[in-house]
């Protein structure tokens, strides 16, 4: 990814690139069709960026996953 991407996500968040990256190892590999691993994977990546997700919040997420309408192209959505 390029840097400008990890800029807007960081000036979005205020989370930086370091714990991002961290974060991105620590699950890679990791089967996220699996709801306990997204379960898991949001409330990571809530506490990161100080934020609560309500449980409304995260069978939407889940939901969005399991449909597989999650962008791939994050330069848009940034």
């Amino acid at each position: 990814m390029s840097d400008s991407i990890f800029d807007k996500v960081e000036e979005k968040t205020k989370v930086k690139r370091e714990d991002i990256l961290k974060l991105a190892k620590e699950v890679s590999g990791t089967d996220l069709t699996d709801e306990d691993n997204l379960r898991s994977l949001i409330k990571r990546v809530a506490l990161l960026a100080g934020r609560e997700v309500s449980e409304e919040k995260t069978e939407h997420i889940i939901s969005a996953v399991k449909k597989d309408k999650i962008p791939k192209d994050f330069k848009k959505t940034l």
